[in-house]
């Protein structure tokens, strides 16, 4: 009778499990003890353990140890998460304050903006895949067409923001896509702050702690998150947007429907429209469908909160903002910085 000796060094799966005293730490070691199995069969034909057990817990092993190695690997990855959603939210932060600056200074280009944004948003196409807010407003044949006509002065200004927010930027240059967004969100946000101030009776101090402690600034959590699209390098087609001033509300109604909006959708983005959203809202009201939602949204910009308007026109933006997009999440980060923990002072 011949005895075989099968000797195998693995990982031990009981390191594995973190002690009870250890899962109470913030951090725990994996300790991998090397484990000697010595199986002996018989030839003969009596395996007193067959090489299918054999096989089988020396892949329970190493699954056990992949396991292991895969949480590590998955807590990394969480960490990693965690430092570009930092870099980004901290990015994001920084491009805002510069926004709100240059449009405190240019009050007067509010209206542009937002139309501006509309007008680089609303070339998508459903049929195609094509189209939407891209930046390809930003070319000069584009800019250059009828519809687009008064909106140069938003561009020139947006490009000079774009050289500030590139200069301190650590993760590559902003995309016009994302920037003309932002600035949309910036310009209807500052629409808001203005509203609250003159209901403060211009006191700019109340104002502020009214559209702090009423206003809508929780809603933006999705329009924030969509961050990273890419810029067009050639113009979008020709003919896909109206010359809103030139257009009857039934032409803004076939439009908006085009991309899946409808006359309450039209009705609270009547501040796009024109840089009289008044006289804007005086036109849309003269259709049975719109109507309503006009007066709707009218009677919520009188109260305290806004609440109907402002949520409404949040709403419709983050959509009408990422309309055939493709989101890249990691846009805008860049490797963290490698602290030598030895040379801390602790």
């Amino acid at each position: 009778m011949v005895a075989i000796s099968f000797v195998s060094t693995c990982a031990s799966s009981v390191s594995l499990i973190p002690s009870t005293s250890a899962a109470s730490t913030s951090c725990h070691s994996v300790i991998r003890r090397p484990v000697k199995c010595k199986i002996e069969a018989d030839i003969g034909g009596d395996d007193r353990f067959p090489r299918r057990r054999v096989l089988q817990f020396s892949g329970a092993v190493i699954a056990a140890d992949l396991i292991a190695r895969s949480s590590l690997f998955v807590e990394t990855a969480n960490a990693a998460d965690l430092i570009q959603r930092g870099q980004r939210s901290e990015f994001k932060a920084k491009i805002k304050d510069t926004l709100y600056t240059l449009l405190k200074g240019n009050p007067d280009l509010i209206p542009s903006i937002l139309t501006l944004a509309l007008n680089d948003a609303i070339t998508y196409d459903k049929a195609t895949k094509s189209g939407g807010p891209n930046g390809s407003i930003r070319l000069s044949s584009e800019i250059s067409r009828p519809e687009n006509k008064n909106l140069a002065a938003a561009l020139d200004l947006l490009e000079q923001a774009k050289k500030e927010i590139d200069s301190y930027s650590k993760g590559g240059p902003i995309s016009y896509a994302d920037l003309i967004q932002l600035a949309a969100q910036s310009a209807v946000k500052s629409t808001f702050l203005a509203s609250a101030i003159r209901k403060s009776g211009g006191n700019a101090e109340k104002g502020n702690i009214l559209y702090t402690a009423y206003g809508s600034t929780g809603q933006w959590g999705l329009f924030d998150r969509e961050f990273g699209r890419v810029d067009a390098e050639e113009p979008d087609p020709e003919g896909r947007v109206p010359q809103w001033e030139k257009s009857s509300v039934a032409d803004m109604k076939n439009k908006f429907a085009a991309i899946g909006f409808g006359p309450r959708q039209l009705a609270v983005m009547s501040a796009f429209l024109g840089p009289d959203q008044l006289a804007t809202e005086a036109l849309l009201a003269s259709d049975p469908e719109v109507l309503p939602w006009v007066q709707k949204y009218q009677r919520s910009r009188e109260t305290v909160s806004q609440t109907d308007y402002e949520v409404d026109l949040i709403t419709t933006l983050t959509k009408l903002n990422s309309l055939g997009q493709q989101i890249n999440y990691e846009a805008y980060t860049y490797p963290a910085r490698k602290v030598d923990i030895t040379k801390l002072k602790l």
